[in-house]
């Protein structure tokens, strides 16, 4: 009698056993006291983290297929347990290539359950920004996202045109996402902006530079100090109205 096919709940149950089994109280400490409490973890080091999330990808890909193995990480990405997100993270993470608008969507709806900027950044980058990169259709999702209340929502706008400009692409929308987010008071946010603003002008600082000196008059100093970390001594000068020694 053949065995029956176990569900994404059962899969998703023992994998948090695994991660509390195998927890490490001591670095779980740390790692809370480093998020202030904003998240529970369990104590993995992330290469142990994303070698078990490898290994169980394969077997569960190999026995039941790809869609069971989103069912389980939709079921991980919940609740405030760090390392039961990001291993729903490392499971997909490389398969977005595979995945459609349904996925997508899911994605985005992941968005309403974040705890802490990692899982949030895990998230966005690795699953949501790759596939906007992909498929640029979806860039006005973005735009959406930064007119939300949510500070996740509109920290995600940022992170997820990261992926599109590494390859030199999307430029006149993060400067017009940019425009629209300079205002937002929200360290979260600024520190998002700052950070594809950072990646703008390390692949493309023909344009991005004449576009900090633009906006340095209005910019929060965060995303300015942010924005400039790679670039030369003299550019960030000019934008941040240092004088160079």
């Amino acid at each position: 009698m053949a065995k029956p096919k176990p569900t994404s709940g059962h899969i998703a149950a023992e994998i948090r056993s695994l991660l509390k089994d195998r927890s490490s109280a001591e670095h779980a400490k740390d790692v809370q006291w480093f998020f202030k409490g904003e998240v529970k973890s369990h104590g993995w080091y992330t290469a142990d983290l994303r070698r078990a999330a490898v290994l169980t990808r394969r077997r569960l890909r190999n026995e039941f297929g790809l869609a069971f193995v989103v069912e389980v990480a939709d079921r991980l990405f919940f609740g405030p347990v760090l390392e039961e997100k990001i291993f729903a993270v490392f499971l997909l993470e490389k398969l977005t290539g595979e995945l459609g608008e349904k996925e997508f969507r899911l994605f985005e709806s992941w968005l309403a359950r974040i705890s802490s900027w990692a899982d949030h950044d895990a998230l966005v980058h690795s699953l949501i920004a790759p596939m906007i990169s992909a498929e640029p259709k979806r860039l006005p999702r973005a735009f959406k996202w930064s007119k939300s209340r949510d500070r996740w929502h509109r920290r995600a706008a940022c992170v997820a045109l990261i992926h599109g400009t590494r390859q030199k692409r999307f430029f006149p929308q993060i400067a017009r996402l940019a425009s629209l987010l300079l205002s937002d008071d929200d360290d979260m946010v600024q520190k998002g902006l700052g950070w594809l603003l950072r990646e703008s002008a390390k692949t493309n600082p023909t344009q991005t530079v004449p576009y900090l000196l633009r906006i340095r008059g209005r910019a929060p100093r965060l995303v300015l100090r942010t924005a400039c970390e790679t670039l030369s001594p003299h550019d960030r000068a000019r934008i941040l109205g240092l004088r160079l020694q």
